[in-house]
C-alpha cells in the first residue's frame, strides 16, 4: 500500500498486536463498519483469517471472487542436469542441495529469487508456479473486503500478504479522495506483521493490561518504531489487569487512543458474529472517537 498524500488517497491504517487474542480483529472490523465513507478491510492474517466471520450481515448475498496466489519455484530437468552444484551455491536459503551430483529441491524453503535459474550453466532449472494461497474478495455497499488464506502445509505467509495488498491496489482500493483502508495484521512482530504493516500511514497497537500484554507490546512498539510508522495504543479489557501498560505508555510518550472495558455484552456479540460497535450507542461512539483520534494523530505525525 502506498502512503497517503494529502487528499489523494484514503488513510491506510495497520491494526497490529504483539500477541494474539487482544482484540485486534474486533477493532479492525468495527472501524471498517463504522467508517462514514468508503472503507476497505484487508485481512492479512493469512494463516488464521477470521475477520469475515464478523461480517456475515455485510456479506449476505454478495458475489465472492476468488484468486489463486502462486509463487515461482525451481523445477529440475534431470535430462539436462550434470550435477555441477552451481544452483546450490547460488541459493542463499538452502533450498537446493547437491550430493554426489544428485540435486534435491525444497520448495518450501525457496524465496523465488530466481538465482538458481540464472546460475545453472546447462539451463536445467526453470521456474514453475506453485499455489500457496487464495484471495477472497467481495464488495457490499461502501465496504470492500479482501482476505488472504494460505494453503495448508505452506510455511511462508509474506508472499500471500503481499498478494492481498497488490490485489487491493489493482482493484482500486487506494483510489478516491476519502476513505479508510484497514490492514488487519498477523499477531506478533515477525516478518508477516512487518509485511502487512509496511506502507501504512498509521499503526494501532492493540494490547491488554497483563504481564504478557505489556511484554509483547514493548516488542511491537520497538518493531513499529524501527519501521518509522506513527502509532498509538488501544487497551482492550482495560479493567482486568494492572496499571503497568498505562505507565509504560506514559513513560514512552505513546498516545493511548482507547480503553475498552471487559464487557460481557461484547463477548456475547462476538460469539454470534457481531461487532463491538453494535453493542450499544456508547460503544459505537467509542469506535468513532477512536477513528477521530487516529486521524488527528496522523495529521500531526503521531508517536514514533
Amino acid at each position: 500500500m502506498s502512503k497517503a498524500t494529502g487528499s489523494e488517497r484514503p488513510l491506510a491504517l495497520a491494526v497490529a498486536s504483539g500477541k494474539g487474542g487482544t482484540g485486534k480483529t474486533t477493532l479492525s472490523v468495527a472501524l471498517a463498519l463504522s467508517a462514514p465513507g468508503s472503507a476497505a478491510l484487508l485481512d492479512c492474517d493469512v494463516e488464521e483469517p477470521n475477520a469475515e466471520l464478523f461480517l456475515s450481515g455485510a456479506s449476505a448475498g454478495v458475489s465472492v471472487v476468488e484468486t489463486q496466489v502462486t509463487v515461482p519455484v525451481p523445477v529440475l530437468d534431470e535430462s539436462k542436469c550434470v550435477g555441477c552444484g552451481a544452483c546450490a551455491r547460488a541459493c542463499r536459503f538452502n533450498a537446493i542441495i547437491v550430493i554426489k551430483k544428485d540435486v534435491t529441491i525444497f520448495p518450501d524453503l525457496c524465496h523465488s529469487c530466481g538465482a538458481c535459474v540464472l546460475a545453472c550453466p546447462e539451463r536445467a532449472i526453470a521456474d514453475e508456479p506453485m499455489r500457496i494461497g487464495t484471495i477472497r474478495e467481495w464488495e457490499s455497499g461502501s465496504l470492500r473486503f479482501l482476505q488472504g488464506e494460505m494453503e495448508v502445509g505452506r510455511s511462508m505467509s509474506p508472499p500471500v500478504i503481499r498478494a492481498v495488498k497488490k490485489r487491493a491496489a489493482a482493484v482500486g482500493v487506494e483510489r478516491g479522495e476519502k476513505g479508510l483502508v484497514i490492514l488487519d495484521c498477523p499477531p506478533g512482530t515477525s516478518c508477516p506483521m512487518v509485511t502487512a504493516a509496511r506502507g501504512a500511514d498509521f499503526a494501532l497497537l492493540v494490547t491488554e493490561p497483563t504481564p504478557f500484554g505489556l511484554h509483547d507490546l514493548t516488542l511491537a512498539v520497538e518493531t513499529i518504531r524501527r519501521m518509522g510508522l506513527p502509532f498509538g495504543v488501544a487497551i482492550n479489557r482495560c479493567d482486568v489487569g494492572d496499571e503497568r501498560v498505562l505507565r509504560y505508555c506514559t513513560e514512552e510518550r505513546i498516545p493511548v487512543l482507547a480503553q475498552i472495558p471487559n464487557d460481557r455484552r461484547v463477548a456475547e456479540a462476538s460469539s454470534w458474529g457481531g461487532t463491538i460497535a453494535g453493542v450499544s450507542v456508547e460503544y459505537r461512539r467509542m469506535i468513532e472517537d477512536l477513528r477521530g483520534k487516529i486521524e488527528a494523530c496522523v495529521s500531526r505525525g503521531g508517536s514514533r
